[in-house]
């Protein structure tokens, strides 16, 4: 049985990511009806508006689901609370130490997996004695690790240094790259780019439609003065971009980049003032569709690709 599967209850390992400004409850309904783990992106929600979705996932799915929450969050012991008592079994945590809230979390009866960036941090989650653990390589849109990790190379290592349940995320956008990500050492899978970019995704179609014509390079990652984000190449990128050249202070930054700079880029559509947070990976994709067909087409190609490397001999 797969560990990652066992542990949450689900049909595939293939976890959606918890992305701010895409992850609402007709995302996350969806990836959990198809077989995965769909998981709400709390960080960009006001706690009542958590609640709201929390009550809708509820009545849209009989199955496993989470909520994902960076724990840099304001308000974020509030959103805990409302996470006990709405009774969310399951939550991924993010942006901030494991060991804060795991142990109120288990005591409530939640399974719990937090996000890394490196090896260092999978100990300290293995300390934390959280549930699993997702190893994010550098390739992911939106917040990123500071040392500029591969999932390639980080998977591995991360697989050494813990004995832990591991879900690879990054750059994962194919049949071929859940299969690679487990020959790596994962158990499972996190993918946000592919599902950011479905039509169950409450991104704006604006945004969509710009990810949709991404040629490879086409994003890059900068604000490590704040923290380090995966961009569209966009012209507030370009003005970032010098910015940072030209030494920036951290304030300076964030005046640059204004109040709300997601929410104006991803959810409401702003091409041009708004950050566009998404992966690598968006160079590859070409067409909005719907998760069931996401999925099945992942899962027809990990299968087939699987099946081709019993006839690979040396």
């Amino acid at each position: 049985m797969n560990r990652i599967c066992e542990l949450f209850g689900i049909q595939y390992p293939i976890i959606q990511g918890g992305m701010v400004w895409c992850s609402g409850w007709r995302l996350a309904s969806a990836v959990s009806n198809a077989g995965g783990l769909g998981l709400l992106g709390a960080g960009s929600m006001h706690p009542e508006t958590l609640q709201e979705h929390i009550r809708k996932m509820k009545e849209a799915t009989d199955r496993p689901w989470g909520v994902n929450i960076p724990l840099m969050y304001p308000e974020i012991d509030t959103l805990i609370n409302i996470l006990i008592e709405e009774k969310v079994s399951i939550v991924f945590t993010s942006a901030g130490s494991p060991k804060k809230y795991t142990r109120q979390l288990h005591d409530a009866g939640m399974k719990v997996a937090h996000v890394v960036s490196s090896s260092l941090f999978a100990k300290k989650c293995e300390e934390a004695q959280v549930d699993a653990i997702v190893a994010e390589g550098f390739e992911a849109g939106g917040h990123n690790g500071r040392e500029e990790t591969t999932t390639l190379t980080l998977i591995p290592q991360v697989r050494q240094a813990t004995s832990l349940p591991l879900i690879a995320a990054g750059g994962i956008g194919s049949g071929h790259a859940m299969l690679a990500a487990m020959a790596l050492g994962a158990e499972g899978v996190q993918i946000g780019t592919l599902f950011a970019l479905s039509a169950e995704s409450s991104a704006s179609p604006a945004f969509k439609e710009r990810c949709l014509a991404l040629p490879e390079g086409g994003t890059m990652l900068c604000l490590k003065k704040l923290s380090p984000t995966r961009l569209v190449k966009t012209p507030l990128y370009e003005k970032i971009e010098a910015a940072e050249a030209q030494g920036a202070t951290s304030d300076e930054l964030r005046t640059l980049l204004g109040k709300a700079a997601a929410k104006r880029g991803i959810f409401e559509g702003d091409l041009d003032q708004g950050e566009l947070e998404i992966g690598q990976i968006a160079s590859a994709v070409r067409e909005i569709k719907p998760v069931r067909e996401i999925m099945d087409a992942l899962l027809d190609e990990f299968r087939q690709i699987q099946e081709d490397m019993h006839n690979i001999r040396f």
